[in-house]
């Protein structure tokens, strides 16, 4: 049960959500705007050590479903002028999630601020390049991309060292 709800609400969803914005998307293109929109799901990208399975199965199992269709879906899409990316935290990013289930203080001190995954997100879907479609993007690395460089302000305790977040070695 538990594992039909991860892809319920990881797998499933997307591929749901998405065909239920299609006709949106395809419209806007056929509008002659300069993109025909962007879907942006919250997936990792492809990291098969088994690591990530041991203790994480499910999980991964239903993450990684995701990753794939956001490949899968960029393929399909493209001829539309609609861009699907992923995007993934390179860190653990503190959330009311991470304090009170997750580890507690000692994550939340080793996190990132949400608004490293806002900024991010913002990066791709106001990106004109129609380059930045089919990725499986990790936060950092695409605002790296856009030419930043500073990402102390990002910290939830200055103190702390940054950990890693799942699927990113």
């Amino acid at each position: 049960k538990r594992y039909d709800l991860m892809f319920q609400i990881n797998t499933r969803a997307v591929m749901v959500c998405s065909q239920a914005a299609l006709p949106y998307l395809k419209s806007s293109s056929a509008a002659g705007k300069q993109s025909g929109g962007h879907i942006l799901s919250l997936s990792p990208p492809l990291n098969l050590d088994p690591k990530w399975f041991a203790n994480y199965g499910p999980y991964t199992t239903t993450k990684y479903g995701m990753s794939m269709l956001t490949l899968g879906m960029h393929e399909e899409f493209k001829k539309y002028g609609i861009s699907v990316n992923s995007l993934w935290p390179k860190t653990v990013i503190a959330t009311a999630a991470i304090e009170f289930e997750a580890g507690g203080p000692a994550v939340m001190k080793a996190a990132r601020l949400p608004a490293i995954m806002a900024d991010a997100a913002y990066a791709i879907l106001s990106s004109s390049e129609r380059s930045i479609s089919g990725r499986l993007l990790i936060d950092e690395e695409i605002l790296r991309e856009q030419g930043q460089n500073d990402f102390e302000q990002y910290r939830f305790d200055p103190t702390g060292k940054l950990m890693t977040d799942l699927f990113v070695d």
